[in-house]
């Protein structure tokens, strides 16, 4: 099994993938789109209603990423665990059918009914809450210019907004 990630090809092997969404992550930088990959690394994300997104994802390819364990996937027969890419298959197919919702049912609950279907470090409590902290802990930036994509616009609004407030007291 290969876990070499591979940003230039865009194959992220077992990982939790995220990207900035425009305007929303301006504002508030770590709140994003997030996607699945498979086991050969190709992304999998909920893109909107009734829509899963295949190698590629709704805003852009990622530029942070948490790769996970296989070896945390439960594929016990007692546990009625799917494998890694049975899970993301079995939570895509579930979200062509669902209408989305930026608060209730997302990107992120997509991604967590992934892994409660393999119940993944032998959890089946993952929700978007959960996972957008854990994620947040975990994850690392895909390359140095992923981070200045990811902060650069939230800088030069932040500057910018300083500098007017700095203005109207004058």
């Amino acid at each position: 099994m290969d876990l070499k990630i591979q940003p230039s090809r865009h194959r992220y092997p077992y990982c939790i993938v995220w990207t900035p969404i425009p305007i929303l992550s301006w504002l508030i930088p770590l709140i994003g789109h997030m996607g699945i990959c498979t086991s050969a690394g190709v992304v999998r994300d909920f893109a909107g209603p009734y829509t899963i997104g295949e190698d590629e994802m709704a805003f852009g390819w990622p530029t942070k990423l948490w790769q996970l364990s296989p070896a945390l996937v439960q594929t016990d027969s007692n546990a009625a665990a799917l494998d890694w890419d049975s899970a993301v298959n079995g939570a895509c197919d579930v979200y062509r059918g669902r209408m989305h919702n930026l608060l209730c049912d997302n990107c992120h609950s997509h991604t967590a009914l992934a892994l409660n279907l393999m119940h993944y470090n032998n959890c089946r409590s993952w929700n978007m809450v959960k996972l957008f902290f854990v994620f947040t802990l975990h994850s690392r930036y895909v390359s140095w210019a992923s981070l200045v994509q990811t902060w650069l616009p939230f800088c030069i609004l932040a500057i910018v907004v300083i500098c007017f407030s700095a203005f109207l007291r004058q």
